[in-house]
């Protein structure tokens, strides 16, 4: 037979209370039904960051994407990142045509 799964009761929020740490928080939100208090909250102020961190932002992200969907290692990320710059293009426009033109000369090559 299968095993019953523990639950926690679910109680209502009226308000969010002062937090101590992470676990708490998460405490709170595993046990509670917030649906009463999402009127009452304000609406988050927007972060600025520096541009600096922005840019190593968005390095870090294109990196990780890069690996994870074309299989590249950081040295190859790397090096086309850099040739990007060099051509003044984005990393991905430039992985993007070196693609389109591999499958338009593979496709001649088998095909006459």
């Amino acid at each position: 037979m299968g095993r019953k799964l523990m639950t926690k009761a679910i109680g209502a929020a009226n308000s969010t209370p002062k937090f101590t740490d992470d676990e708490a928080v998460a405490e709170f939100f595993e046990t509670h039904d917030t649906s009463r208090i999402w009127k009452q909250m304000k609406p988050a102020k927007p972060l600025s960051l520096p541009s600096k961190q922005v840019q190593t932002m968005r390095e870090r992200y294109v990196q990780r994407k890069l690996s994870q969907i074309l299989g590249l290692n950081a040295r190859e990320v790397t090096r086309s990142r850099s040739i990007a710059r060099r051509k003044s293009v984005a990393v991905e426009a430039l992985l993007r045509n070196w693609i389109v033109e591999g499958i338009r000369r593979e496709s001649r090559a088998k095909y006459g």
